[in-house]
């Protein structure tokens, strides 16, 4: 797993002895593991800072385990009695009925550094992941029956997921039969889908995968993007299958999956310009299709032609009513700002803003999120007021997403020169389905926009 897919990340109380026992252990490999004469356990008061010690050290172990497919093993000191409290598969392998007495142990499927992460809790009760590893740790801790590091696993996994990695832990979440994580996956997907079928890890999927993202009904994607997006994980697929990766190859690679790509519903550019050159679709196929979309009595198609549902945008409202009054509320290309929190993952897709109270009107706006004054998103637009109170919508290029219980900063600039609605009456709580919607005034608003009115009154999301 690229290290980049995940942030680096550490969970779980850090021991106060952690020093110490690394003392103890430099000592131990300096002194050949001998024990020592000094009465050592008197130094920690704790049986879980005594444990510590042993952890990965040849003091009385009495069982050795060869860690890693062949050509990348490394030997770990084990004892016994300690891996047998912390796991019932090592009860089993080591106290069972059909217990072997053997002095070596091979694993070959599981790799040193995460079969020395799950060691680490079950004898120093830490948890301390990183990005490299979490998955093959996760991997370690169900095989031998760790529940609480396999959680703390999949919470790690969450946390760090992002559009980037989504696809990947997908097909990962479906290996481990982990469903919370598999439906989190599926939320980023969804929402962010042209991110994440741009992504890197979308080529490292299986092909069950694939399939069952090319199905998947609410994709929010082009289906341009999806169809370039199926082709780079065919050639990657040649790669992993060391075949040329030809046009015919590509085609082969994908086999039955290339008809869940719905190419009826490109826009017929795309298609002209895009999907009918390429060279993977047959010129049957190439033919059929430009007559499905110019010919009265359309052929049959082995392509799936029903446009994806795709996610319905929510709507949150902040103000109870809307009002305008002459000299008042100018945009003038100051910024109006607002901050917000929510109590559940969403992805912000754009905002409603106002218009002319004047009669009709263009605007040109910048609209940004923020968080801790780090840009996450942005966009340079124009949009038509028609002159009523109602909200337009502006987008952002692609959703943003927003973690719970942390406060972002929405801002938006816009340039025009007639006098426009502005909200009153806000609300500084708003209830929108499942999500909960808090709001606080920025400081970066210098054109009086607030909690209680102003502008930016809706923010557009999916959930």
């Amino acid at each position: 797993m690229a290290a980049e897919l995940f942030p680096t990340k550490k969970l779980g109380p850090a021991s106060s002895t952690t020093t110490a026992v690394q003392q103890y252990q430099q000592q131990n490999r300096n002194n050949n593991n001998t024990i020592p004469s000094c009465n050592w356990q008197g130094l920690y008061p704790t049986i879980r800072e005594r444990n510590s010690v042993m952890f990965n050290n040849e003091l009385m172990a009495d069982v050795h385990f060869v860690v890693g497919p062949p050509g990348g093993t490394q030997q770990v000191p084990g004892h016994k009695y300690v891996l047998a409290v912390g796991s019932s598969v090592f009860h089993a392998m080591f106290y069972g009925e059909l217990a072997e007495d053997k002095e070596e142990i091979r694993i070959p499927d599981v790799e040193p550094p995460s079969f020395l992460a799950m060691l680490k809790y079950i004898y120093c009760d830490e948890i301390d992941l990183c990005a490299d590893t979490v998955l093959a740790t996760l991997y370690a801790a169900k095989k031998y029956i760790v529940p609480h590091l396999a959680r703390a696993c999949v919470n790690f996994l969450e946390t760090s997921l992002s559009a980037k990695n989504a696809c990947v832990l997908l097909s990962q979440s479906c290996l481990f039969e982990e469903p919370d994580l598999m439906q989190r996956c599926w939320e980023v997907i969804d929402a962010q889908a042209e991110l994440a079928l741009r992504s890197e890890g979308f080529t490292d999927i299986d092909s069950v995968t694939l399939e069952s993202i090319l199905r998947r009904e609410t994709l929010n994607a082009k289906e341009m993007v999806v169809f370039e997006a199926a082709l780079s994980w065919a050639e990657a697929e040649c790669q992993r299958q060391d075949l040329t990766p030809t046009i015919e190859n590509k085609r082969l690679a994908l086999g039955k999956a290339i008809y869940l790509i719905r190419i009826p519903t490109m826009t017929l550019d795309d298609f002209a310009n895009g999907a009918a050159q390429s060279g993977v679709l047959t010129l049957n196929e190439t033919n059929d299709i430009f007559l499905w979309y110019t010919a009265a009595k359309k052929p049959e198609l082995l392509f799936a032609s029903k446009p994806r549902k795709g996610l319905a945008p929510q709507r949150c409202h902040r103000f109870q009513s809307c009002a305008y009054r002459s000299n008042q509320w100018r945009y003038r290309g100051r910024c109006d700002s607002i901050q917000f929190a929510v109590d559940k993952r969403v992805f912000i897709a754009g905002f409603g803003l106002y218009g002319s109270s004047c009669g009709s009107a263009e605007y040109s706006a910048k609209i940004e999120l923020k968080r801790q004054g780090v840009p996450l998103g942005q966009s340079l637009i124009k949009y038509f007021s028609d002159g009523s109170s109602s909200t337009f919508p502006v987008w952002f290029e692609y959703p943003v997403q927003i973690e719970p219980e942390t406060f972002y900063t929405a801002s938006v600039v816009l340039d025009g020169n007639e006098l426009s609605y502005f909200g009153q009456e806000g609300m500084t709580e708003v209830q929108c389905g499942k999500v909960t919607f808090q709001f606080q005034c920025s400081s970066d608003s210098t054109n009086g926009t607030g909690v209680q009115g102003g502008q930016i009154p809706e923010l557009i999301f999916y959930a």
